[in-house]
């Protein structure tokens, strides 16, 4: 029997850890399933105290969760992969966001995809939830639109946000997994993959296993939008540039950089606001990127969106 550990970081989402855990309850599935909570509030642990009640009102899957005190996306990622490779033997561990939560088939998704490509590493498909409808030429755009590709091999992963990964992958890289560099500004994940490509791993895409992420109303606005676009191509950036790189690969991202203003700058101005909303999220990307050169850092995760 496969054995799988579902490992979710939590900072103050009661709600949606208590929506995904439900769901969690709810997996059509053969494997061998065990849940572990990384709680990144260590004053309020809402999330430690969540899952005590869980445990103690009989939740079908093995619960166990931690406290992690120092604040960070990765410092979360971290704790967890720490705890799996210490105290849980499994074959997988599957990575979800608190405010995400899967479809019953979810995992067998994943498993069966894996057992087709033998990837170490696979990507699921994420819907959207709204709070509160963006506007329609809104969603297309980064972090709105639903992600969603052809399964089958996959040339790069880019987050955490609904992965399965082979228990091997975290045991034979350099401690610890997930930079804390990137502990509040994200693009932790992404250098986690990057690494993992680096060492030859194999990637796949698994359209059938679908999760849902919880779209609030603060993340539905355009300027947040833009806001994401620019902290994705912040953190792609410096990712970039903490990697060996060849001087070809330099000239090419800058090549990138300034085509982005001379194309979408003028396309921004365009009175179709499908067009120019597009065109501004490319310019924010860019933006990010050149910003992330001269050292500048955009920490979104600071600040906390939805409950």
């Amino acid at each position: 029997m496969v054995e799988v550990v579902v490992a979710i970081p939590t900072f103050r989402r009661p709600k949606g850890l208590a929506r995904l855990l439900a769901a969690l309850a709810a997996l059509e599935t053969e494997a061998k399933v065990t849940v572990l909570v990384a709680d990144n509030d260590a004053e309020g642990h809402d999330g430690l105290d969540l899952c005590t009640r869980l445990r103690n009102e009989g939740y079908c899957w093995p619960l166990e969760s931690i406290v992690v005190a120092e604040r960070g996306i990765a410092q979360a990622r971290n704790a967890l992969t720490d705890h799996i490779l210490a105290h849980l033997p499994c074959d997988f561990v599957a990575m979800l966001d608190d405010d995400e939560w899967p479809e019953p088939g979810w995992l067998e998704g994943f498993l069966k995809v894996q057992r087709q490509t033998r990837a170490d590493a696979l990507h699921g498909a994420i819907l959207r939830a709204f709070e509160t409808e963006p506007e329609h030429w809104a969603r297309a755009c980064h972090g709105v639109a639903p992600l969603r590709d052809r399964t089958g091999p996959l040339a790069m992963i880019d987050s955490t946000g609904n992965v399965l990964v082979r228990r091997s992958c975290f045991e034979a890289l350099e401690k610890p997994c997930f930079d804390p560099e990137f502990a509040l500004s994200g693009g932790e994940d992404r250098d986690f993959f990057e690494r993992l490509r680096r060492q030859g791993r194999r990637f796949a895409w698994a359209d059938e296993a679908v999760v849902y992420a919880w779209v609030p109303s603060s993340r539905a606005r355009f300027g947040w939008i833009l806001q994401r676009a620019y902290r994705t191509g912040n953190s792609d950036m410096r990712v970039f540039l903490k990697h060996e790189q060849r001087l070809g690969d330099y000239a090419q991202e800058l090549l990138k950089i300034a085509g982005a203003f001379f194309v979408y700058l003028p396309l921004s101005l365009v009175p179709i606001r499908s067009r120019s909303a597009d065109a501004l999220c490319k310019l924010c990307r860019a933006a990010g990127k050149a910003a992330a050169i001269f050292g500048h850092r955009y920490n979104e995760y600071a600040t906390v969106h939805g409950g």
